[in-house]
């Protein structure tokens, strides 16, 4: 039975009537019988004067059963007021809090705002910030076989004759990522109305390749490398507009700083950590979003792949607008209109990389350095049709390069790219078609260039980086030097020295890609994917000239794989993955590279594991 104690001061006592003053003055004779009689009807918040409306009837309570509230003394001593809702699950003693368990309530992992009585030296003010800690430790262990060119100067083999040597080598590599995070507001219902955060990865790679000048360009330095590094992956500050949120919670907020962005849904175009500033937010109860960014590239460390904030950034810049709409063109469906602006200014600066290798420009035909201005216009979609799944991507690619690398000449930039994926679900199986196109260049001495590149591409897509194709760089040995057909994590044909450090190149020869998937989740800690694709260049006319050879192929293969990931937990704290992928060279890819030994098959494995706190 609850009780409710009022202060006596807020108790409303009745106010008897005042008696008549004896020296108050008689009504006049006639009073009664000139005066109207009187109006018993309201006036609104009053009634008339002289008028005393009947009391109603009298209520009486009856209440047998009632107990008299006991006294404050019979209440347990060991229950204490709690200083917010968020602590009170410990105060019942239903969990207690531990600084090592990931799962349940803990101040650290934001399920409880600070006591600010604990970290006084603290800047803040109120009772609604909160501090996020994320670690995270990814462990990757990749033995693969692929083509790897002999050396010019010297081989490790002195028997050795052929273009292309022994193809097996391992990478082993372990990242350490620590994030921290200061907000504040109830982010249960609405974003925060501020967010400081701050994320640090340290890597270690091991790599072991059979061949010289293939980790380094000194051939002096073997065939072994082990390199560490530390990068800034996110500092932003990211403050909220309170005065634009709706009753649903809608909002605009600002972010500045090194911060994650993904241009489109699988990330086909750019999707990258980067210094920048965006203006992001939605409306109309979040069935429109929008965003509104400017990015600084920073320079990428070479063997990790992580932010180098001790470098100068470089002169390449994107600016990027798009804009999403729910239930648009059919209910269900989510499109994107995005519209991105790539302006690059390094050609006057050449960049070589840790292990020595030129980088920019790129070791490809004229060998000079390049300008370029590109604008994407892309639209995306995602969402059902039905019981169909399907996710699409199409861009248009429009520009300028000021330094065309067959012809030195300028050139004008006309490329296309589109992706569909389309999936259905039965039951605890998802059954997948996949598609992508990529225009290659027709003729590289002309003054149009049409191979379609990306800014900086990590897509999730056909499979993904368990794909043979998209997980392993193919160098471009006999028609560049530190030059590869395809970048590590990528889709594109682009020619490119990588993503990481490289620029965009529109005469590439391109790519076509149909494939069937399906994932099937045994347990709800067990999944089973698995994927096969096949690929063609588009066009092979750039490769035929860099070669010099008069006609080559378009098939590059088939590409098969499958993966399997093991939560045990059923969350993502603990994931493990293990995936094997295989590539059938067609007649294009066997033109291009002819292994050393009786196998022309490919493969590459990957462990994976995850943890995550």
């Amino acid at each position: 039975m609850a009780w409710l104690f009022l202060p006596a001061a807020l108790i409303v006592q009745p106010v008897a009537a005042e008696e008549p003053s004896e020296q108050a003055s008689p009504p006049p004779a006639d009073w009664e019988e000139d005066a109207p009689p009187v109006d018993p009807e309201l006036i609104e918040g009053r009634q008339r004067p002289g008028y005393t409306a009947p009391l109603p009837e009298r209520t009486i309570q009856r209440n047998e059963g009632a107990i008299r509230a006991p006294p404050p003394e019979a209440f347990p001593r060991d229950q204490l007021p709690i200083p917010d809702r968020w602590r009170l699950i410990e105060t019942l003693g239903l969990v207690r809090e531990n600084l090592f368990d990931p799962y349940n309530q803990n101040t650290y992992k934001g399920d409880r705002p600070i006591n600010r009585e604990k970290v006084p030296w603290l800047p803040i003010k109120g009772d609604d910030w909160f501090f996020v800690a994320n670690l995270i430790s990814d462990t990757v262990y990749e033995p693969r076989t692929f083509p790897i060119p002999v050396g010019i100067q010297t081989t490790q083999d002195p028997d050795r004759l052929d273009v292309f040597g022994n193809n097996f080598s391992t990478v082993l590599s372990q990242t350490f990522l620590v994030g921290a995070a200061l907000l504040k507001g109830s982010t249960n219902f609405k974003p925060p109305s501020i967010e400081y955060r701050v994320t640090l990865a340290f890597n270690m790679n091991y790599v072991e390749v059979p061949e010289r000048r293939v980790l380094f360009v000194e051939p002096s330095r073997g065939t072994t490398r082990f390199d560490s590094f530390v990068g800034v992956q996110e500092a932003f500050v990211d403050y909220h507009f309170t005065e634009f949120d709706t009753e649903r919670f809608d909002f605009i907020s600002i972010r500045a700083g090194i911060q994650p962005f993904q241009s489109d849904f699988r990330g086909f175009l750019f999707n990258d950590q980067q210094l920048g500033v965006r203006l992001f937010g939605s409306r109309d109860n979040n069935r429109f979003q929008f965003n509104l960014g400017a990015f600084w590239r920073l320079e990428k460390d070479t063997n990790s792949g992580l932010n180098s904030i001790v470098q100068r950034p470089r002169d390449d810049f994107v600016f990027v607008a798009n804009a999403y709409r729910q239930d648009f063109l059919i209910p269900a469906l989510t499109s994107q209109i995005t519209v991105a602006y790539n302006m690059n200014r390094e050609g006057g600066r050449i960049e070589v990389d840790t292990n020595g290798f030129p980088v920019r420009p790129a070791l490809l035909g004229d060998l000079r350095g390049r300008d370029y201005d590109v604008v994407y216009l892309g639209y995306n979609a995602d969402g059902r049709i039905g019981r169909i799944n399907l996710t699409a991507s199409a861009y248009w690619a429009l520009g300028e390069n000021r330094n065309n690398i067959f012809t030195g000449e300028p050139a004008n930039i006309n490329a296309q790219f589109g992706a569909l994926e389309a999936s259905y679900d039965n039951n605890w199986m998802r059954f997948r078609l996949s598609g992508a196109y990529a225009s290659g260049d027709k003729d590289p001495f002309d003054n149009k260039e049409t191979g379609f590149d990306a800014i900086f591409e990590n897509p999730i897509f056909a499979g993904a980086d368990t794909s043979y194709w998209i997980r392993q760089t193919i160098p471009f040995a006999g028609g560049g030097r530190a030059v590869s057909v395809n970048g590590r994590n990528g889709i594109l044909n682009s020619l490119r020295s990588s993503k990481e450090q490289g620029q965009s190149n529109f005469v590439n020869p391109g790519l076509i890609l149909t494939g069937i998937g399906a994932d099937f989740d045994l347990t709800p800690e067990f999944r089973l994917s698995t994927n096969a694709n096949h690929l063609w260049f588009q066009n092979t006319q750039v490769l035929q000239v860099l070669r010099n050879e008069g006609s080559i192929p378009r098939e590059i293969g088939f590409d098969l794989s499958a993966a399997a990931i093991w939560r045990p937990k059923a969350t993502q704290n603990i994931v493990m993955r293990l995936s094997a992928a295989a590539l059938l060279p067609g007649k294009g890819f066997r033109n291009l590279f002819d292994n050393l030994g009786t196998g022309r098959e490919f493969f590459s494995v990957l462990a994976n594991v995850v943890l995550t706190y």
